[in-house]
């Protein structure tokens, strides 16, 4: 082997085992971040919970409910709030989401707010209309951003600027399973199901009578916000976990590459080097005979 080749050879195992200690280092920072961030998806479970079966109960205590986020409209222009991620190195986890979308739209008019920088770049690119670009990074998105998000989603509602909305998101499986989820958000037709259900329910058992000021709908529609800014930051919190974990995997499988790759390329280097070595040996003690 010629020594310009070991040259390269030597600077290519550099230049791996520099690769390796950024993804091993990308693979640690993404697991410490990662049970924090899972913690906090487990955390707000319970706000959606409450503030749920509070719909619930006061949709069963009115025979004769009516409210604007529960009536569908005759537009079928879509609203989707697309979670993807603020950085690549993640495996799938954003062409995941972007896939999904692409299946949901199909034929479809539609409008998009995006959260994460790949998203907005995503929908940038593809000249579709995007609402806000507020929220391009979704790691930095808390509960209060959330209600902003919610007041959007229910005023363009109410004016009829959409008929249909709906999140789409990654949700968190485990640490190495993550899927691509889609919820709709409003118009709430899902919801009387439910509330269907708990009037069953209710008919079994004895109900106390709970009183609303000033009134029940007016209530309903006050949470309706709340709730739906609840849903947003679950799904939020999901995806960061989902991407966290994601990167872990892929960093902690490029780490495993590399190292192959630079094991291969040692064996590679240190017979070729052995090789040269006994051929100058060889030639050394030709020279010798000859003389």
């Amino acid at each position: 082997m010629a020594a310009s080749n070991m040259k390269a050879v030597k600077l290519r195992m550099r230049s791996i085992e520099s690769t390796m200690q950024i993804t091993r280092a990308m693979q640690l920072v993404a697991a410490s971040k990662l049970r924090k961030a899972k913690e906090r998806a487990d955390a707000t479970r319970p706000t959606f919970k409450v503030l749920h079966d509070t719909l619930v109960d006061i949709a069963v205590g009115n025979t004769d409910f009516a409210s604007p986020y529960t009536e569908n409209n005759a537009n079928e222009k879509w609203l989707y709030v697309v979670i993807a991620g603020d950085r690549g190195m993640a495996g799938g986890y954003n062409a995941n989401v972007f896939r999904m979308m692409a299946e949901l739209t199909e034929g479809k008019e539609y409008d998009v707010l995006p959260l994460g920088k790949k998203a907005v770049d995503y929908y940038r690119r593809r000249e579709v209309n995007i609402v806000t670009e507020a929220f391009a990074e979704v790691a930095t998105i808390n509960m209060g951003d959330c209600l902003s998000i919610a007041d959007i989603i229910c005023e363009a509602y109410k004016k009829g600027e959409y008929g249909h909305i709906a999140v789409c998101y990654t949700g968190f499986i485990s640490m190495l399973t993550q899927r691509p989820a889609f919820s709709a958000l409003l118009p709430l037709s899902d919801f009387w199901k439910e509330v269907e259900e708990a009037e069953e329910r209710a008919r079994e058992t004895v109900r106390n009578l709970i009183l609303y000021e000033p009134d029940s709908v007016e209530v309903f529609n006050a949470i309706v916000p709340q709730y739906l800014a609840a849903l947003v930051y679950t799904a939020r919190n999901e995806a960061v976990a989902s991407e966290l974990a994601a990167r872990r995997t892929a960093m902690d499988a490029a780490t495993k590459n590399a190292g192959e790759m630079l094991d291969n390329l040692s064996l590679y280097y240190n017979r070729a080097r052995q090789a040269s070595i006994t051929q100058e040996i060889t030639e050394i003690v030709a020279g010798a005979e000859g003389t």
